[in-house]
């Protein structure tokens, strides 16, 4: 494998991975124009029931894909930087940032929950609503890094944990190491390379979804006591990515583009959509076999989008890019910082008599749009671009901006 192909590798799986974040935001835009409402800070005047499939559909596979990813390149990093620099670099980007970033947010949170309430009865005090945000931080120790979207670096650090203590006590016995490691592979290359392989690899993937209290993929934000199947979902994809990397032609097999795999996400899709809708009849005869029908018809689809997402990215962004590099770049900020915004702007639009598929990109665009300038201004080129991209980096919007006033007022200039 040449460097070429080893780099444009890597610019396809960051925009994947930034693909996953971004699609987060957009999903967080969503709650509020639920047809029902979900205890979500505010509830919009205007709803419609082609969000509740979006976000079916988008919450099944964005995360566990970007645990897939994760895994991917920690192997990577951990192979290239040896095991002390890993851990070293793990703790600075995901636990500082979950720490730091947790008492943050957290008044933000609070403050547009208390607001979205005020706003549903008519009236909302945002001064008000931040006292009461920052006040909420004196009832710690009860709720410490709960109650947010960080929920996923927590359970990031979980896994890698997990699979670092995991790799240790294997690698104290040799034979034992070699036995697993040569069946870890033989797996990973049939999982890979076998059209059958989504069918079967869903069936422990839905016996996870089946202990979960809700349909589908539960959100373990409220407490830090690990959700078991959740954990395990996303330990597996971690794992999978995580041994991807040991043979990277397998990752290529694994997201390759047939019509048999469209066909088969189309039918999962299909089917998860008609069966959810079962899931407020618990009444219903056959409900337990509704519940095992749609688990493994969301697990069918969880895999299959995850494959073909990373099989269209390999397809279309299989070369460097500027613009995709700085996506990627920003992605991780844009994910961390984005909540308070979006909740923000919901409760701003709530009331105003437009349709729901005008706020809903309206409010998409803005949130990125706004966390977009923040990271090019306050984060790419300082410490905290340090912490979550490794190193600093030239402001790009910015330096734009500034060149183009100076060609502008240079251009004035010469014409006075």
């Amino acid at each position: 494998m040449n460097m070429t192909t080893q780099l444009n590798r890597l610019d396809y799986l960051d925009a994947v991975r930034a693909f996953a974040l971004i699609l987060g935001i957009v999903f967080h835009a969503s709650l509020s124009f639920m047809p029902i409402y979900i205890g979500w800070a505010v509830m919009d005047v205007s709803t419609g029931s082609a969000v509740s499939v979006f976000m079916l559909v988008s919450h099944s596979f964005r995360m566990a894909l970007f645990f897939l990813v994760a895994g991917f390149f920690s192997h990577m990093a951990f192979h290239s930087k040896g095991a002390p620099a890993f851990l070293k670099s793990r703790l600075v980007r995901i636990a500082v940032p979950f720490v730091v970033g947790w008492f943050i947010l957290r008044p933000l949170l609070v403050s547009g929950w208390i607001m979205g309430a005020e706003s549903m009865r008519g009236e909302a005090n945002v001064p008000s609503a931040l006292l009461a945000g920052f006040a909420s931080l004196g009832q710690l120790p009860s709720g410490l890094f709960v109650g947010s979207h960080l929920w996923f670096l927590y359970y990031l650090m979980l896994v890698t944990a997990g699979i670092l203590v995991l790799r240790w006590l294997v690698s104290l016995h040799t034979p034992l190491q070699s036995a697993l490691s040569r069946a870890a592979d033989t797996a990973v290359a049939w999982i890979s390379s076998s059209r059958m392989a989504i069918p079967v690899i869903a069936i422990p993937t839905s016996a996870c979804l089946w202990f979960m209290p809700h349909w589908g993929l539960d959100t373990p934000d409220k407490s830090l006591v690990p959700n078991i199947p959740v954990l395990l979902i996303y330990t597996a994809f971690f794992l999978f990515g995580w041994l991807l990397h040991r043979e990277k032609g397998l990752i290529e097999q694994f997201a390759r583009l047939t019509w048999s795999r469209f066909a088969l996400c189309v039918i999962a899709v299909a089917a998860a959509i008609v069966l959810a809708g079962f899931q407020s009849n618990p009444g219903h005869p056959q409900y337990p076999m509704l519940k095992a029908g749609f688990a493994l018809s969301y697990a069918v689809m969880m895999w299959s989008l995850i494959s073909l997402t990373i099989g269209l990215f390999k397809r279309f962004l299989d070369r460097p890019s500027a613009i995709v590099r700085y996506v990627a770049d920003s992605s991780y900020w844009l994910y961390l910082s984005h909540l308070p915004i979006v909740i923000w702007l919901q409760v701003a639009v709530a009331e105003l008599p437009l349709h729901w598929s005008i706020k809903l990109p309206a409010i998409s665009v803005a949130t990125i749009a706004i966390s977009l300038l923040l990271y090019d201004l306050l984060v790419r080129s300082t410490f905290i671009g340090a912490t979550l991209n490794g190193r600093r980096k030239p402001r790009v919007l910015f330096l734009f901006g500034k060149h183009v006033g100076e060609d502008a007022k240079a251009s004035v200039q010469a014409s006075g």
